[in-house]
Parts: structure tokens; C-alpha cells; sequence
């Protein structure tokens, strides 16, 4: 019959022995004896120089950090400002393209109207009545009136494409708004004015009712 299984028959006592041995001797800087003054001081004074190495390094990093994240905000400023810049110089650009075409054509159609009336302002000085004789005073009146309608239509015209030939009122009436009213509201009208209004409005119906209210007395008393 087979002998009991231990397990001690199969650990190694001088290993286990050696183990324990290093981890003391790594414990106590390789000897079995306690450290020493100089050799504590020694480590305290590496552990501290490493300690500033190490906050040096995160300084570093943190500097790092930061010049990481103000390239990035520039960065996001630079592509928001570029995007916003672009989008208001086009739609300038446009508006001032349109506003600068209606501009050259309103300035194009001036000009036309402008020679259009001095020709006729021309026409109309060239009238000399005093040069009239007695034999062609009707052929000169009838090519007088011919060319004085002839101005006032050329006017006419020039009148309907410029508000501003009609006066300083007529500009006011155009920028004004089509539904401001100038009539006075109700509540500036005194209670007699209103009275008279209502009564102005109503009395083809009191009219009426009188009128019926007769008609009405009459038939009755007929009756009777």
C-alpha cells in the first residue's frame, strides 16, 4: 500500500532559506544590518530630488496643456470669425451689386429725362412771338401750342418717374406709410361733434321709422 501524499517532501527548504535571506538583505541595502544616518539622509534626498523632477515634468506638461488648448481656441476662432467675415462680405457684396445696378440704371434714366426736358425747355425758348406777322400767325401758334404740348407731356412724364420734380410734399407722401391715416381718431372728436356724426348717419332711419310709425297711427284711427 502507497504511503500518504506530503507535500513538504516537495519544497525545497534552502530555497525558501535563500528567498528570505535576499528580501532582507534588499530590505536593509544588501546586508543584514539596519540602515545607517548618511545612508537615510541619502535616500530621503534622491526621493526629493525625484519628487522635483517629477512636479518639474508636470509643470512642463500643464504649460503643455495649456498652449494646447489656447492653439485650439484660436484656432476655433480663427474658422468661426473666417465663416462669419465670409457670409457678411457676400451678402454685402450683393446688396451693394444690386443697390449699385439700380443706382446706374435710376442714373441712366435721369440723364435721359434730363435731356428730354432741356431739349423741350429749348424748343419752348425758341418761341419768339414777336417775329409773328400778320400772314403766318396762325402756321406759327398752331407749331407753338404743337410744341408747347409736346413739353407739357414730356413734363407729365418726367413728373410720374420722378416724385421728386412734384416737391419737397410729394417725397413725404411717398416715404410715408400707405396705411398711416390722416384723419383725426374718435377720441379727439368732442362728445356734440360725435352727436352730429351719428345723427348724420341715422336719420334717413329715423325718417323711416317716423314714416311707418304715421302710416301706422292712420291705419288705426281710419279703423275707428
Amino acid at each position: 500500500m502507497a504511503s500518504e501524499f506530503d507535500e513538504t517532501d516537495f519544497v525545497d527548504g534552502d530555497f525558501r532559506a535563500a528567498q528570505k535571506s535576499s528580501f532582507a538583505a534588499s530590505a536593509t541595502g544588501g546586508t543584514g544590518r539596519p540602515p545607517t544616518r548618511e545612508e537615510l539622509d541619502s535616500r530621503v534626498t534622491e526621493t526629493q530630488q525625484r519628487l522635483m523632477e517629477l512636479k518639474r515634468a508636470q509643470e512642463e506638461l500643464e504649460h503643455e496643456r495649456a498652449a494646447l488648448e489656447e492653439a485650439r481656441r484660436r484656432r476655433s476662432e480663427f474658422q468661426t470669425g473666417r465663416e462669419e467675415v465670409l457670409q457678411s462680405l457676400t451678402r454685402g457684396v450683393g446688396f451693394l451689386e444690386e443697390a449699385e445696378f439700380n443706382a446706374r440704371r435710376d442714373a441712366e434714366q435721369m440723364a435721359r429725362t434730363l435731356g428730354e426736358l432741356r431739349d423741350a425747355l429749348t424748343k419752348v425758348q425758341s418761341i419768339h412771338e414777336e417775329t409773328w406777322t400778320q400772314e403766318n400767325y396762325n402756321v406759327e401758334l398752331t407749331r407753338a401750342l404743337t410744341v408747347i404740348d409736346n413739353a407739357r407731356m414730356e413734363w407729365n412724364a418726367a413728373r410720374l418717374k420722378w416724385a421728386l420734380l412734384n416737391g419737397p410734399q410729394a417725397d413725404q407722401d411717398a416715404e410715408s406709410p400707405a396705411g398711416e391715416s390722416t384723419s383725426p381718431s374718435l377720441d379727439a372728436l368732442g362728445f356734440f361733434r360725435l352727436c352730429k356724426i351719428g345723427l348724420a348717419f341715422t336719420w334717413p332711419l329715423v325718417l323711416a321709422v317716423l314714416a311707418a310709425l304715421g302710416v301706422f297711427i292712420f291705419i288705426l284711427t281710419g279703423h275707428k
